[in-house]
């Protein structure tokens, strides 16, 4: 009998000892935080904004790979694809970043459908009220929150009248398919209108329609500049829009762009954002969710810095233009 209750004895040990050991390794090791990353469609702008936020992160302390796991995906504007994305990130992850706004929307559709309240944060986002993802910038309310890139439209296309005084007529290109881009639109021709300006409005539905519609603005219809928002499918296209350019160069036509990327990719002007401080913005509104933060009680926010970039190069030995030197002098980057 005793050495029977040795044995016992010795398997409750056993026993619990395992239980003390797995308790242990529970309170040790503790599951990574899991944050997921939409991103609409590859190119500077949206590379940058990512970046941007990873970056802080890193800052305060929370570092992919070791208490955090970053999944990124990207569907290269597919839209099937983004929902499927869409939907595995919300299943697997803690907080969700966002990047454009039909990325957000994907996010926000999917988390309303799987009952899911996970944080969620956007960026590159015109009019999130618009879009539907808060209630109001100032409140949110809900689970999302995030930076608007909303630009200074109205700067950026009297940009046009300082570098051609004479000027009539502006024309105005985007895509069809988005919607922060109509919205851009929308306000550069209320602009363009209070400064005396006819406007030409043009949109595309792919890549393909790109040459047609610049050399059709620019031979046929007659403009000075051409407007372009910050969209994602002509943000990717910067380098084919400059060789339209500089194919017509003696129509004297240049890029006013919506955003830096845009004019260091091949467009001509913009007083406009940083997408990585954009992105560096909305990291800081990650940080105050992982340390407790309601998505609701962070207010969405928009840009409140603006880089005047010029391509000088462009302006004055591609298109024989001068540039005003007190746009020269008041510029924060001039490509030569």
């Amino acid at each position: 009998m005793k050495s029977i209750r040795k044995s016992l004895l010795l398997i409750v040990v056993l026993l619990l000892s395992f239980v003390v050991v797995g308790c242990k390794k529970d309170v040790e090791e503790e599951d990574p935080i899991k944050i997921g990353i939409l991103q609409y469609v590859t190119h500077d702008a949206l590379d940058a904004a990512r970046l941007g936020f990873i970056e802080v992160l890193e800052e305060e302390g929370f570092v992919d790979g070791d208490n955090i796991v970053i999944e990124v995906l990207n569907p290269q504007t597919d839209a099937t694809l983004m929902q499927q994305q869409a939907a595995k990130l919300v299943r697997e992850s803690d907080l969700i970043l966002a990047i454009a706004t039909s990325a957000a929307q994907a996010v926000v559709t999917e988390a309303e459908g799987q009952g899911k309240d996970t944080p969620i944060l956007f960026t590159a986002v015109t009019d999130p009220v618009d879009a539907g993802l808060v209630a109001s910038m100032a409140n949110p309310g809900g689970n999302v929150t995030g930076t608007s890139d909303m630009n200074p439209v109205a700067d950026q296309v009297e940009l046009l009248k300082q570098i051609k005084p004479t000027a009539t007529k502006i024309g105005v290109l985007y895509t069809a398919s988005e919607p922060n881009s109509e919205i851009q639109a929308e306000i550069a021709q209320t602009a363009a209108t209070a400064l005396g300006l006819a406007v030409e409005t043009r949109t595309i539905t792919s890549l393909n329609d790109i040459t047609s519609a610049v050399t059709n603005l620019i031979t046929a219809a007659g403009v000075d500049a051409i407007y372009i928002p910050t969209d994602n499918l002509l943000a990717s296209s910067m380098g084919a829009l400059e060789e339209l350019i500089k194919e017509y160069a003696t129509y004297k036509v240049f890029l006013i762009c919506g955003e830096t990327a845009q004019v260091r990719n091949g467009g001509s002007i913009t007083f406009g954002l940083s997408y990585f401080n954009l992105g560096r913005d909305t990291g800081a509104m990650a940080v105050r969710i992982l340390n407790g933060t309601a998505p609701k009680d962070i207010p969405s926010t928009t840009v409140q810095t603006f880089e005047l970039v010029i391509n000088k190069a462009q302006l004055e030995d591609d298109l024989g233009l001068t540039i005003p030197t007190t746009l020269l002098e008041s510029a924060d980057e001039l490509i030569e």
